[in-house]
């Protein structure tokens, strides 16, 4: 879902996302040694053509697990996955005579069990009894003795076990990690919420404390000096109006900011609630412009620790425009915004535009403002007089 202030615009396409740094990890040290491991099997067990098909394409199905679940997509692909690997073991343990056949289903049904919503108790016994229920059904069809039970019970079975208990682990780690984070980022608002407040009390604090005095003052001279005492007043009714003023901006996000100092809040406040921050200075922002880019960082930053389960930021600064990419922006549709349609008055107002777009979970905000004509000089904001 996309909104453009301060009217409608194409859609910028944009790239497949980066593979992130932690599937990378994943992949070089799940997917090399799990090739190969599955290469040999299936060089080793298979004595046809049929068992080296039926072989390779459970050992596929289960690399193909493992990359989509380095991906977190794992759900697309978990089902036929799924049939394939659990396919494959019966064929292995009743025709091809491979206990090898294994391979696909003891990858692929650890992997998906963690995943699963609900019943994972269920699944989990239902998984460990068709593994067993197969593996003991070999020295029934085939003559075997007992020691066949340990290639084609024991072993499957116990593998089974200990890597669904692993990921499931796996999971809940995860998961602690995710609400440790969600912790970090409301107390990171919380912070937000203070230094605003201090920012209140700085407008109106040492405004109030001047017109007390100013005040105390006229009534002193009221007797003796009345055209002083009328000065005092005159100069609290413009401190009050200033101080109006002020706090309008303030409520409207409009007060002065130094987009430098705004930059290094927002790295501060991601770092602490455990999100990755990357910056891109493509030119020096226009000194005139950075005011307003300085409010939208602060705004989309605010946004982002509020509504999204960011993991990374990257963060472009231009000339005369900011873009601000997130992942972790929730499914649905794009949560309400005030404070960003507030400001994309007011960079439409300056020429500008301020665009927000939500896409297979990444939430980007970009800003840009027009160069000023030549000889014209822009003013950094502009007052809101309503």
């Amino acid at each position: 879902m996309t909104h453009d202030w301060p009217a409608a615009h194409t859609m910028l396409d944009h790239n497949a996302a980066t593979r992130g740094g932690l599937r990378r990890l994943n992949l070089a040290m799940l997917l090399p040694p799990l090739a190969a491991v599955g290469a040999l099997l299936v060089a080793v067990e298979a004595r046809t053509w049929w068992d080296a098909a039926v072989l390779t394409l459970s050992a596929a199905a289960g690399l193909l697990a493992v990359e989509r679940w380095t991906a977190g997509d794992l759900a697309r692909v978990a089902l036929p996955c799924l049939v394939v690997t659990a396919a494959a073991w019966p064929y292995g343990v009743l025709v091809a005579g491979s206990d090898s056949a294994a391979y696909g289903i003891m990858i692929v049904g650890p992997l998906v069990i963690p995943q699963l919503p609900r019943h994972r108790r269920a699944a989990t016994l239902a998984l460990i009894g068709f593994v067993a229920a197969v593996g003991a059904a070999r020295p029934l069809v085939s003559g075997d003795d007992a020691g066949a039970l340990v290639g084609y019970l024991l072993v499957p079975t116990g593998v089974v076990v200990m890597a669904t208990g692993l990921n499931v682990a796996n999971q809940r780690f995860y998961q602690l990690i995710q609400q440790s984070r969600e912790r970090e980022a409301e107390l990171a608002v919380m912070r937000e919420r203070v230094r605003f407040a201090g920012d209140l009390h700085d407008i109106q604090g040492h405004t109030l404390h001047v017109v007390k005095l100013k005040v105390a003052l006229a009534d002193r001279l009221m007797d003796d000096d009345p055209a002083g005492a009328r000065r005092e007043l005159r100069e609290v009714r413009a401190l009050l109006g200033e101080t109006i003023a002020q706090t309008r901006e303030l409520a409207h996000a409009q007060r002065r900011l130094n987009l430098s100092a705004e930059l290094e809040n927002a790295k501060n406040l991601f770092e602490a609630a455990g999100i990755r921050v990357r910056v891109d200075r493509e030119a020096e922002a226009d000194p005139r412009a950075g005011e307003l880019l300085g409010q939208v960082l602060r705004e989309t930053t605010t946004n982002i620790l509020r509504h999204s389960r960011a993991e990374r930021v990257r963060i472009t600064l231009a000339e005369r425009g900011i873009t601000i990419v997130n992942d972790g922006a929730p499914d649905g549709p794009t949560p309400e915004l005030r404070g960003l349609a507030a400001l994309g008055d007011r960079v439409a107002g300056d020429g500008g535009r301020l665009r927000v777009e939500q896409r297979d979970g990444r939430f980007e905000t970009a800003a840009e403002l027009p160069r000023p004509r030549s000889g014209v000089v822009r003013p950094a904001t502009r007052k809101d007089d309503r």
